[in-house]
């Protein structure tokens, strides 16, 4: 894709004197009301004034800033809204001080039925968006299973298993289950643990901020609303001088209690508060299938990212990425790093956001001497293990939805271009070893500076020169489908000559080298290399490993002896042992020499003191072996 200069940078986005995007936070700009209102609403001090003071500014900066936007951020933006609609000061809140009539009133229940549905959508419609072919054949989180946090599972199971089962699975039907193990009495108990082990799990193994610890809060919402009151009450009573209330709650103007006759029918405003609760309901339930508005903006997934709780269905791995420049003047191209002059990463995948990207690096280019700039995007991604395809090409100039189509059926290999379009890329130089294989299609292999070209079947491979650009164009009427197979034979051979080394010092210092050691490899042996000379490149990466291998080692022996001292000071107290020469069941002083000491079948020998004739007689036994702590003592 390509734009040039002429367009309007995103209305709202600050530009900083040397990058493309001023950050914009929650705490900045227009946000600096947000701290007061959540303190305010945290307090229930000035309740409903606190409440949009949140409110406003957050969903200000929430909405200019689509770098910062996911269902994360959405849900905080929802629960502020329905918040400043609530009666959520009437217990324990600053506000009841001063005015009686909110002081320990009662809540209206359309209160609690908004936010528990809220929640409820959270986990279900999220079930239900994990039902997509990815996430059910364990293909979205494939390398989660790794995670420490799964190591008892992989006791059990292989770590294939562990992330279809467990992670997939276990995700999949807790989301669907969660909501109504908590909505039902019965299940609460059960559906509190589950989601409680659930979010834990979550803040160890992603970085999403509060949101596991709002889903945790937030599950105290579905137990019956007087839990907080019983729990005060069993406080000890010197605490509930400082705690809220305990007594029972008054009557509310703003609640319905039911009856007979025209006075106990419902108010307008109750009336129009239950009409709201449901048209909000209904329309949280619309919008996460709502896609078929924004299409032209979905960009290889089922709709926008932001409001569809499809959390972690889709995982992203760009491989290859290049923004090229050209001079409208003068022709010279150039080439820039990605992601320079702005702090988000979310553009590579938004075609919106990539021709802000460019618009702004037009502006920005003049200054380094380039005239009318150019900027061209070559943009591969691999989504949930696919292929890598070709997401955006600088081949003409399109609009914010002129993203390449996904290719479905392809999930095993590495690059796919479709028909027409080609691939350049590098081979370094220390991947000698490099080739290139077609797994489907037919495809035209231009050596550039060689300025050959190669035409290539199914089934066909060619090694390619290290140093050297190349160019794959797709010639067959299909995309073609291919992939690289190298070996790093600069890191080879390193590895091979630092063994080499090795070897050689093992023979200097056991005796069995007759050959003379040249002056350049005397340093492998600890003298200083000939005075007027560098020290070798090789030696040099050779004393380093070495180094890092004798830190290790000590660090290892020192951990070993930390160990035993703690064993030591619990086996300095009597004990009971059985001993040649006492009775059964005898207390004996014993204790352990601080150090490493030697090993007997992996165990650490223990020597016990001897006083009596016939404890020394025993003592010349050998001594009674205790376990050593995972010690490997070298």
């Amino acid at each position: 894709m390509v734009w040039g200069p002429g367009a309007i940078w995103g209305r709202g986005m600050g530009t900083g004197p040397r990058g493309c995007v001023r950050g914009v936070g929650i705490w900045g700009d227009a946000g600096c009301g947000c701290p007061a209102g959540a303190l305010g609403v945290m307090l229930g001090c000035c309740y409903r004034l606190s409440a949009v003071a949140f409110l406003a500014p957050y969903w200000y900066v929430l909405l200019l800033d689509k770098a910062s936007w996911n269902n994360h951020s959405y849900l905080y933006g929802l629960l502020a809204f329905q918040l400043a609609l609530l009666g959520a000061d009437r217990y324990g809140s600053i506000d009841g001080l001063f005015r009686p009539q909110k002081r320990n009133a009662h809540v209206p229940l359309w209160n609690y039925t908004l936010l528990r549905a809220q929640i409820f959508i959270v986990y279900f419609i999220a079930g239900l968006k994990k039902l997509d072919a990815d996430w059910v054949g364990g293909y979205s989180m494939g390398s989660l299973a790794r995670h420490w946090l799964f190591s008892p599972f992989r006791l059990v199971l292989s770590e294939e298993l562990t992330s279809r089962l467990v992670v997939h699975g276990g995700g999949l039907a807790l989301d669907l289950s969660a909501g109504f193990l908590l909505f039902f009495d019965a299940t609460r108990p059960l559906g509190l643990v589950l989601v409680t082990y659930f979010h834990c799990m979550n803040s160890q193994l992603f970085s999403i901020g509060m949101f596991s610890y709002t889903m945790l809060a937030s599950s105290g919402l579905f137990c019956d609303p007087s839990w907080p009151r019983r729990l005060f009450s069993r406080c000890p009573r010197w605490m509930q001088g400082v705690l809220p209330t305990t007594a029972p709650p008054q009557h509310s103007p703003d609640c319905h209690y039911g009856g007979r006759g025209a006075a106990r029918r419902p108010a307008l405003r109750q009336q129009l508060a239950a009409a709201f609760t449901l048209l909000y309901v209904l329309e949280q339930l619309f919008l996460p299938y709502s896609h078929f508005i924004t299409q032209g903006y979905n960009s290889w997934t089922n709709g926008l990212y932001g409001y569809s709780w499809d959390m972690m269905v889709h995982s992203r791995f760009h491989q290859h990425v290049k923004i090229t420049y050209r001079d409208g003047l003068t022709g010279e191209v150039g080439y820039l790093k990605p992601g320079v002059f702005t702090q988000t990463r979310r553009w590579k995948d938004h075609a919106d956001m990539l021709k802000q990207y460019s618009m702004c690096l037009s502006q920005i280019l003049p200054q380094y001497n380039v005239s009318q700039p150019q900027i061209y995007f070559d943009i591969w991604v691999s989504i949930n293990d696919r292929f890598q395809q070709r997401w955006g090409h600088g081949g003409g100039c399109w609009g914010s939805s002129g993203a390449l189509t996904l290719l479905v059926g392809t999930r095993m290999g590495t690059l796919v271009p479709n028909a027409g379009l080609h691939l350049e890329n590098f081979v370094s130089e220390d991947l000698g070893n490099t080739s290139v294989r077609v797994l489907q299609g037919q495809v035209l292999l231009e050596l550039v500076e060689q300025q050959q070209n190669h035409s290539l079947q199914q089934g066909d491979s060619m090694q390619l020169p290290a140093g050297q650009y190349h160019k794959v164009h797709t010639v067959s009427a299909r995309p073609s489908c291919f992939m690289y197979t190298y070996v790093n034979t600069t890191a080879v051979a390193l590895e091979r000559n630092l063994s080499r080394l090795q070897e050689l010092r093992d023979r200097l210092r056991n005796g069995t080298e007759t050959e003379p050691l040249p002056p350049e490899l005397r340093p492998i042996i600890g003298e200083p290399p000939p005075p007027g000379t560098e020290l070798d490149p090789l030696v040099a990466a050779f004393l380093r490993r070495q180094r890092r291998m004798e830190e290790a080692g000590q660090r290892r022996n020192l951990l070993c002896r930390l160990r035993q001292q703690e064993w030591g000071k619990r086996a300095s107290q009597p004990s009971v042992f059985e001993l040649p020469g006492h009775l059964p069941g005898e207390a004996v002083p014993t204790e352990v020499a601080v150090g490493c000491g030697p090993l007997v079948d992996g165990f650490l020998q223990v020597q016990v003191p001897t006083n009596s004739a016939a404890q020394r007689g025993s003592a010349q036994r050998p001594p009674t072996p205790h376990p050593q702590q995972g010690c490997d003592v070298s």
